[in-house]
């Protein structure tokens, strides 16, 4: 029997900063499930201030819409709607809650790592490629990832308003992620620009 994201699950948590002197971030997130999945995205309008955050908001409103399409098509698709924007970058994780896969992709400069919960998994971290570029104005070649992906394991997003590095101090980390979302903005956060921290634990399929 099919079962859709009502018997799923996956904890999450979102932090951000707008950028001092700006009514608006120009940075979003996206968590929408769809039948046998769920969508996971973090997107940064070039820029800030109002106009990256009308791209942003565009590029989220589509992703809701299509989330059950593959990553390499949301890309594409976001990509042709902001061709008369500033455009954005954005990562993407598909995952499969049913064969507990995820498929991910970044265009630019917004971080994805997968922290496994597993000690005895190597390597105990993977980071997603990044490919150069904006969507909605100069797109590259897109090559998604599969990765596996077990019950306990965190993923983090973040845009480039947060340094480098953060994951570092993580470690073998229990916390909740709204929890560990808020302490990389509040630590990480770099004060000269939008920031966004999206933190998703998969737990997978319910009993």
């Amino acid at each position: 029997m099919t079962r859709g994201p009502e018997n799923s699950l996956l904890d999450w948590g979102v932090a951000s900063i707008t950028l001092p002197g700006q009514t608006e971030s120009g940075d979003r997130h996206v968590v929408q499930y769809f039948e046998k999945g769920v969508l996971v995205g973090a997107i940064d309008g070039l820029g800030h201030g109002n106009e990256a955050a009308v791209a942003a908001n565009i590029a989220t409103e589509i992703l809701h819409d299509f989330a059950h399409e593959s990553v390499i098509s949301l890309i594409r698709r976001v990509h042709e709607e902001l061709i008369s924007t500033r455009g954005v970058v954005m990562t993407l994780a598909s995952i499969d809650i049913v064969e507990n896969t995820m498929t991910w992709l970044g265009v630019g400069n917004v971080e994805g790592i997968l922290l496994r919960s597993d000690p005895h998994i190597s390597p105990s971290q993977e980071v997603v490629l990044l490919r150069g570029g904006v969507v909605g104005y100069q797109l590259p070649q897109l090559y998604a990832s599969v990765v596996q992906i077990s019950q306990g394991d965190t993923l983090i997003f973040t845009t480039d308003g947060i340094k480098n590095g953060f994951y570092e101090s993580l470690g073998a980390n229990h916390e909740a992620p709204k929890k560990i979302a808020d302490r990389i903005c509040s630590q990480y956060g770099k004060g000269t620009d939008d920031a966004l921290a999206l933190v998703a634990r998969y737990v997978g399929l319910k009993s």
